[in-house]
C-alpha cells in the first residue's frame, strides 16, 4: 500500500500540473538541450555525449523534451511516465514536432520492458525525483544491457538541507534538515512525494546494483542564469550546488 500510495499520489500531482507545464515542455521541444533549472547548456555538461544509434528510455518523461533531443541526436528512445495528462502534452508535441517514438503509460518503479532492453536511460526531474529510488534504480539496472549508461539530474542533496517548508521561501544558508536518513519528501504545502538521498546513500544503492560512477556533476548557473523555480536563488546556487547530475555504467556480471 506504501508504494501505491506514492504512486498514485504523485500521479494526481502531475495530472493537474501538466497544463501549466505544457509551455515549458514546448520550448524544450523548440530549443537546443539545456538542463535543470537554470537551462545550463548540453555543451558544459555532456549528458548526451554518444547517444547516436542507441536504444535509450527517459524515465519519467513529463511532455518528453529529452525524448526529443535524444531523438534528434540518432538515438531511439522510448519515453514512460506516470501520468497521463502529461503523456497527452508529449504526444500533441510529439504531432507537431513531427518526431516519431513510443510514448508508454506506466511505472518507473514496476517499468513493462525486459531486461536488457536499453543502451541508455536518463531522468531530469523525472522518476529519479518521484520514484522510491530503491525500487526505480534496480528497475533501470534490470533493463539497461551490459555496459549501458544511466544519467539522472535532481535537486542537489545540500539544497535539501537548507530549503524552508514553507511554499515558495528559497533555500537560506543554514541547514535545517537531518542528512543522515534523507528518503521520502513530502512538503506541507506542496502535494506530491519526492525522494532524495545523501550522497554515501545514492553510493551503496549504485554499487548494490552494478553500476559504476563515471561521474558526479554538481552544478552551478552562469553568473546571468534565471529559473521559475522559487525555492532557491542564484546566488545560493552559485555557491553552493542545488543540483547535480550522476552519470553511471552498468558493469557487466
Amino acid at each position: 500500500m506504501d508504494r501505491l500510495s506514492h504512486v498514485i499520489e504523485n500521479r494526481a500531482h502531475w495530472n493537474a500540473q501538466a497544463a501549466e507545464y505544457a509551455e515549458p515542455g514546448r520550448r524544450g521541444w523548440a530549443g537546443e538541450p539545456g538542463w535543470g533549472i537554470w537551462s545550463i547548456p548540453e555543451a558544459e555538461l555532456h549528458l548526451l555525449e554518444g547517444v547516436a544509434g542507441l536504444d535509450a528510455l527517459e524515465l519519467g518523461c513529463g511532455t518528453a523534451y529529452v525524448s526529443s533531443w535524444l531523438a534528434r541526436l540518432g538515438a531511439r528512445p522510448v519515453g514512460i511516465d506516470n501520468s497521463p495528462a502529461q503523456l497527452a502534452t508529449a504526444r500533441r508535441l510529439r504531432r507537431e514536432f513531427g518526431l516519431r517514438f513510443p510514448l508508454v503509460w506506466g511505472d518507473a518503479e514496476h517499468l513493462p520492458f525486459a531486461d536488457a532492453s536499453f543502451d541508455f536511460a536518463i531522468s531530469e526531474y523525472g522518476a529519479c525525483l518521484w520514484c522510491d529510488p530503491y525500487r526505480w534504480l534496480p528497475e533501470a539496472a534490470r533493463v539497461l544491457r551490459p555496459g549501458g549508461r544511466l544519467v539522472f539530474l535532481t535537486g542537489g542533496a545540500i539544497l535539501m538541507l537548507c530549503v524552508p517548508d514553507e511554499d515558495g521561501v528559497p533555500a537560506t544558508d543554514r541547514m535545517i534538515r537531518d542528512y543522515h536518513g534523507m528518503h521520502r519528501f513530502a512538503w506541507p504545502e506542496d502535494p506530491g512525494i519526492e525522494f532524495h538521498l545523501g550522497h554515501g546513500d545514492w553510493i551503496r544503492l549504485f554499487r548494490a546494483n552494478g553500476f559504476a560512477i563515471e561521474n558526479l556533476l554538481e552544478l552551478r548557473p552562469a553568473e546571468d542564469a534565471t529559473t521559475r523555480y522559487p525555492f532557491v536563488t542564484r546566488q545560493w546556487a552559485r555557491r553552493w550546488p542545488s543540483e547535480e547530475a550522476w552519470v553511471l555504467r552498468k558493469e557487466a556480471p
